[in-house]
């Protein structure tokens, strides 16, 4: 029996346009709650929410059942834990802060059993392989890794067309706060100097025949990302929508 199809990676190759929301809670409630609400996808982030392995894995347990796919983002682009990620039963990965042909190569390796890979082969152990019930794991999962790097700095820029020569790379996502900080801009992704760069990035990356991605928590920059061709588009931040909300009932109940 081989691994699950990645529907995720199925409908950005056919390409489909799927609308994203970033989950920082950490929380199994909050993803199962977020995981009826229609999303194409959901992000676990590691990088800036406070998730741990464990955390996320409950996380994905909470997402099983749900139409909306869970992509996990990575601290770092670190081999070890990349394997980790995976034998959770993440079949999508994002990794943020990609500079590099090299480091993308490198990426692709830690996503894949070797010979094509450096990934560890542990898969009896793993949630990945449903604890063994998957007997064709390690010989079928490779196919349905999703791996989406993350190009946030002028130097992912700078290398931005060699990025897209490596196969194995399903997408890229332009991260607007960091790139707007690299530039100059902190805190102004919305600065001219850095829309211009983004909507450059976005329409290479498709003619590089990956699939462009990018968050916006802005309704109008939103439409302009989707209008640019973004593939996989967030549109939602499960900690904004959960603070702006409250602050506004308070706000309206007490004036």
């Amino acid at each position: 029996m081989p691994v699950p199809v990645n529907t995720f990676k199925a409908r950005l190759k056919a390409g489909k346009r799927l609308i994203g929301c970033w989950m920082g809670l950490a929380d199994i409630n909050a993803a199962e709650i977020l995981g009826t609400a229609g999303f194409d996808w959901i992000v676990l982030d590691g990088e800036h929410a406070p998730n741990d392995i464990r955390s996320m894995r409950d996380q994905l347990i909470a997402l099983e059942t749900s139409d909306s796919h869970p992509v996990v983002r990575v601290p770092i682009g670190e081999t070890w834990m990349i394997k980790q990620v995976l034998d959770i039963g993440a079949q999508t990965i994002l990794v943020p802060i990609v500079e590099s042909r090299e480091q993308a190569e490198e990426l692709v390796r830690a996503c894949r059993y070797p010979p094509d890979g450096v990934r560890g082969v542990g898969a009896a152990l793993a949630r990945a392989s449903r604890f063994s019930a998957i007997p064709d794991y390690v010989t079928t999962a490779n196919d349905q890794i999703c791996l989406l790097v993350q190009v946030e700095t002028r130097a992912g820029i700078a290398a931005l067309d060699e990025i897209l020569t490596v196969d194995g790379v399903d997408g890229v996502f332009i991260g607007p706060a960091d790139l707007s900080a690299d530039m100059g801009y902190g805190g102004n992704p919305g600065a001219p100097q850095v829309q211009e760069v983004i909507l450059g990035a976005l329409q290479r990356i498709a003619d590089g025949g990956k699939a462009p991605g990018i968050l916006s928590t802005n309704d109008t920059v939103t439409e302009i990302y989707r209008d640019a061709g973004a593939q996989f588009l967030a549109v939602g931040i499960d900690v904004l929508m959960l603070a702006q909300t409250a602050r506004a009932a308070a706000a309206k109940w007490k004036a």
